[in-house]
């Protein structure tokens, strides 16, 4: 069974949408976002709001306390933003990883193509792309999906296309698409954990129409990727 259980919500979800902590041997609280690390390990689903509420009431050292045994920790004061960190590294190699096996393709041409042809599976834009742009690739993925008049669009991430491009070790990269759907589902439970960490708000679409309403990016919209979830 590969479920655990989130520490502070009691909610169970498969591991792969929770974040694990571990205990270092000096008793240090510490992100394990891969689960690599040895000895035992905690879980958790919450956002980063949720996070840090906990550790202010000091929810957080009474569940980890009862999860570790008793055993001596100290929670440092940047955690929610340690694990953020890992979250998006962790995101971003994926992506590159994709890109090495073949998977990954940049620049709108070669993705308006691909999309056209009913190849895309996935469309990401860095946090800087021109909403035209953006719109321009979403509709074409949607006509060659047969998705016309549905929201069917690409996600915008929430970091620039400098970030972007350096993790893809390419220049310029404002938008990229996934052409395998098993490489689109393996970024999309990547992109949901970190998402639902950092919360909406910084995960906000500035490419939506604001017509649709809420701007929550929608990483499930391609159901032949299949569903991601959080795991909360």
């Amino acid at each position: 069974m590969n479920d655990r259980t989130c520490i502070l919500s009691r909610d169970s979800g498969p591991r792969e949408g929770l974040i694990r902590l571990a205990l270092s041997p000096d008793g240090d609280v510490a992100p394990d976002v891969r689960a690599k690390a040895p000895g035992r390990g905690a879980w958790i689903g919450v956002s980063r709001a949720e996070l840090q509420a906990a550790i202010a009431k000091g929810k957080l050292r009474g569940a980890l306390a009862r999860a570790f045994k008793g055993a001596p920790l100290s929670i440092p004061y940047d955690l929610p933003q340690r694990i953020a960190t890992q979250l998006e590294r962790d995101a971003l190699d994926r992506l590159g990883l994709e890109a090495k096996a073949g998977h990954l393709l940049i620049g709108a041409e070669r993705i308006e193509t691909a999309a056209r042809g009913g190849q895309l599976h996935l469309l990401l834009h860095a946090s800087d792309a021109r909403p035209d742009g953006a719109s321009k690739l979403a509709q074409a993925w949607r006509v060659g999906s047969d998705r016309e008049g549905t929201p069917l669009k690409g996600l915008v991430l929430p970091v620039t296309r400098t970030t972007l491009s350096v993790a893809l070790g390419r220049e310029n990269v404002v938008h990229a698409g996934l052409t395998d759907a098993q490489a689109a589902k393996r970024v999309r439970d990547a992109l949901t954990r970190w998402l639902h960490f950092i919360g909406p708000e910084h995960a906000a679409d500035p490419c939506a129409d604001p017509a649709q309403g809420s701007t929550a990016p929608d990483i499930t919209a391609d159901p032949t990727a299949g569903s991601a979830s959080t795991g909360i």
